[in-house]
């Protein structure tokens, strides 16, 4: 069984088994890993809401993006959530070379969703489909809400 058809096979034994118990599951398997260079990526822009929220990118991505060319594989988009000085979560988005075939519609081509808590670790409580849902919308500015901003960043 190859590794996309086991993942399928997990998540389709958990959806039933939450379905039985009534669970409400939200979060999907994805690929999405916290970076690891979290301290070298720039913030470029700032959008306040009920919390302030940093977003950060690699100086890769932001001369892609100021070039009209795709943000390269690996790229790590990085809402930093926080409050009164204190961080209070993460929202990451990342792109990998093939990650539209994890799911049947390809929805945001290779870009996919997490949600991480205030110590860097997943939140599995937050509703990532929700996430791919949303920004499914943005193809034309390659999936990320502030592209505009990511352009004009110097």
């Amino acid at each position: 069984m190859t590794q996309k058809a086991t993942r399928g096979a997990v998540m389709g034994g958990l959806a039933i088994v939450a379905a039985m118990i009534g669970w409400q599951a939200f979060a999907e398997a994805n690929r999405v890993t916290f970076p690891e260079n979290i301290d070298e990526l720039e913030q470029y822009t700032t959008v306040t809401r009920d919390e302030v929220e940093d977003i950060l990118t690699s100086r890769e991505a932001i001369e892609a993006a100021k070039k009209g060319q795709p943000m390269p594989y690996g790229t790590h988009v990085v809402i930093r959530f926080h409050r009164d000085g204190a961080i209070t979560r993460y929202f990451v988005m990342q792109k990998g070379e093939g990650w539209g075939a994890d799911y049947p519609n390809g929805r945001t081509d290779d870009w996919q969703f997490q949600w991480f808590n205030a110590d860097r670790t997943v939140n599995l409580d937050e509703n990532t489909a929700r996430c791919q849902a949303c920004h499914s919308g943005r193809a034309d500015d390659q999936f990320v809400f502030t592209y505009d901003a990511l352009q004009a960043h110097e």
